[in-house]
């Protein structure tokens, strides 16, 4: 695999978290766009910048997902890690709140992360994890640097029909986008389906986004209108074509090649435009998409 030198630099800062997680069988065999859409960061002397994280996600504070990430994120001594998520599944809720019976009715229990990390689970939904974590875990003038929301059990993709499959429907980018209403900039990460599903190549390329935005999320300078929707491809088939190269494209409001959204990718796949994030990302590319917070 041949790496830009700004990529190779970028190895080194990542190495710490990274020596935690196998990056995979993925090879590179194409090339993307430069990723972080939601502001501008740069490497010189940035690694050891400190931020505050809050973790969230959709599929239960004990979910693999978000272990693998909150493992890496722990690794490094300059993150500031809390977790605060749902006390079991509840992907596709959106942005939506409680109390309510979907959501529950809001009581909040201690626990850890499948690996023993603490974690505030709430009984709702991911927007309520959200809500609480900013009134209730961080002080009024110290909210978090950043929410990273993930990383999901399969992919959230597309703007499509009038339930907005499926970027509309999940909570990991309801959670997200509540975090950017509240002012925290905000990534929802998303794993693709697979066997086994790759959350070590997702590691990898949230740490790349939050290492590139680094100094601008320290700053305050990234913006709130929108956030980052990141998917990564699980590959059942071939390899992902842009490792840590991630492919900023717009969000599908079309499917023309018929692709189901709830399904493998076929990596190797030719002769279709990656020129939406669900073309792009059932042909085996890493996904950066901008989504409207509101």
């Amino acid at each position: 695999m041949i790496y830009s030198i700004r990529r190779i630099t970028m190895w080194v800062a990542l190495g710490l978290a990274l020596a935690l997680v196998s990056c995979g069988s993925n090879d590179s065999s194409g090339t993307g766009g430069s990723g972080g859409s939601a502001g501008t960061g740069g490497m010189g002397g940035s690694a050891d910048i400190p931020l505050r994280i809050l973790v969230t996600n959709d599929d239960g504070f004990q979910a693999e997902g978000i272990n693998a990430i909150v493992e890496a994120l722990i690794a490094d001594p300059n993150n500031e890690v809390v977790v605060c998520a749902p006390n079991g599944d509840r992907s596709g809720s959106g942005d939506m709140t409680g109390p309510s019976e979907r959501c529950g009715n809001l009581d909040v229990t201690t626990g850890t992360t499948a690996s023993g990390y603490p974690a505030s689970a709430i009984d709702g939904c991911p927007a309520d994890a959200v809500n609480y974590a900013l009134d209730n875990l961080y002080p009024a003038d110290e909210p978090p640097d950043v929410v990273l929301s993930g990383i999901n059990d399969g992919q959230n993709v597309g703007n499509i029909g009038a339930e907005g499959l499926l970027s509309q429907i999940s909570g990991t980018v309801g959670a997200a986008k509540t975090a950017a209403r509240g002012g925290v900039p905000a990534l929802a990460s998303s794993q693709g389906d697979g066997d086994p599903v790759d959350f070590p190549a997702g590691v990898a390329e949230v740490l790349l986004w939050l290492s590139e935005h680094r100094v601008a999320l320290a700053e305050g300078n990234v913006s709130t209108t929108n956030i980052d929707s990141l998917n990564i491809p699980s590959c059942d088939q071939g390899s992902i074509r842009n490792p840590l190269e991630p492919l900023e494209v717009p969000l599908a409001t079309e499917n023309p090649n018929g692709f189901s959204l709830i399904g493998s990718q076929d990596c190797q796949a030719e002769g279709i435009d990656p020129d939406t994030d669900v073309n792009a990302f059932f042909t085996g590319w890493v996904t950066l998409t901008q989504v409207p917070a509101n």
